[in-house]
């Protein structure tokens, strides 16, 4: 089975370490890369310096109230992006 590669984008410590812990005990194989900002969200997604190199996500899960750029800003992102929009 192909590994699900997932972008969380969240800033809340509890919630991710929950969320990592949700996600071992589902039956998928997963590669988590974490944004802890909406900002590195973006350049994570448009492949930014540093992160020339980062895997398109196949899952994302994202936060609303985040600090830098809120989780609607980059919602309309993805939604632009043609890269991204599916």
């Amino acid at each position: 089975m192909k590994e699900i590669d997932i972008l969380l984008v969240e800033d809340n410590e509890g919630d991710i370490v929950l969320t990592l812990e949700a996600l071992k005990l589902g039956k998928l194989k997963n590669n988590v890369i974490i944004a802890r900002d909406g900002q590195m969200a973006i350049d994570i997604l448009a492949k930014q310096a540093p992160y020339q190199d980062a895997i398109t996500p196949d899952l994302i899960l994202l936060d609303i109230n985040l600090p830098k750029v809120d989780g609607i800003e980059v919602l309309i992102h993805i939604k632009e992006s043609k890269v991204l929009k599916r």
